[in-house]
């Protein structure tokens, strides 16, 4: 399986406490973790820890805390294609606090609205191709070039999103998004899933399928990055799996054994067997 991923790489750190702090208030957190973040990044770290071959295509730079993000992926198994190496400017950095007893979160995070990066890169080849949208630049280069199935992380709606949405051949839309008119389908894509957290999965085909699949309930101990979890299993499963709703099903099972574990990297040793599933 070969899974080529681009959009946004980030610095996170995490603090993990008690109580979510009140506006002014000060807390002592129970942990500290520092990690590669972002929705292709931790998607390519899901990949990989599926036991695919992830190539994450994105903009790092030079800058000291970069060296902390390129540590992380080459420490999970994640090749990184910087189209940047030397723009001098920090990484977008995510500040990120997680709720001991149940996982939720809160972040404030920069992005890569304002970081730019020359040329094209060439595309090593792949079985599928994800994409998350935060260089609009990039996604357009990459899906008109992709020669494999694209699956795009639509959290949200972007404006890049009326020129990429035609390329593109699975929508994996939060609960959240929303599309102007016309739909979806509309547009050009041939299946759209909607997550919706604990909730069932709802998809639907251009030719009029639909359907959902459950999600499993269980215990959530850390909901930070689950969603991209969910996107990187599911466009690995995009390689082995024939059916929206096997495909649906095996995402649902990584994402949840995800959220079961505290921290950042701890659940990448309990999925690693699920690519034999």
């Amino acid at each position: 399986m070969r899974v080529l991923l681009a959009g946004l790489c980030t610095v996170d750190v995490i603090q993990r406490v008690d109580e979510l702090p009140a506006p002014g208030e000060k807390v002592q957190s129970l942990r500290v973790d520092v990690a590669a973040g972002g929705p292709a990044t931790n998607a390519a770290v899901t990949a990989a820890a599926l036991g695919a071959e992830a190539t994450l295509l994105t903009v790092l730079g030079a800058h000291p805390l970069a060296a902390l993000v390129r540590a992380d992926l080459e420490a999970h198994g994640v090749r990184l294609i910087d189209l940047a190496p030397d723009l001098p400017d920090p990484p977008p950095v995510s500040a990120v606090a997680v709720r001991d007893r149940d996982g939720e979160r809160t972040v404030v995070s920069r992005n890569a609205a304002e970081r730019r990066f020359p040329g094209k890169a060439a595309l090593p080849e792949a079985d599928v191709v994800l994409l998350d949208g935060h260089y609009p630049e990039l996604a357009l280069d990459v899906a008109r070039r992709a020669k494999a199935p694209v699956v795009l992380d639509a959290g949200s709606w972007k404006p890049v999103l009326d020129e990429l949405l035609p390329l593109v051949d699975i929508a994996a839309c939060s609960a959240h998004f929303r599309a102007p008119e016309p739909g979806l389908h509309q547009r050009g894509v041939p299946t759209v899933i909607t997550t919706a957290g604990p909730g069932p999965v709802r998809w639907s085909t251009a030719d009029g399928g639909s359907g959902e699949v459950p999600v499993a309930g269980v215990e959530a101990r850390d909901t930070l990055g689950a969603g991209d979890v969910w996107h990187g299993a599911l466009a690995v499963a995009v390689t082995r799996e024939r059916t929206v709703t096997d495909r649906i099903r095996f995402a649902n099972e990584v994402a949840a054994e995800r959220v079961r574990q505290v921290g950042p990297r701890s659940w990448t040793t309990a999925i690693a067997g699920r690519n034999r599933t």
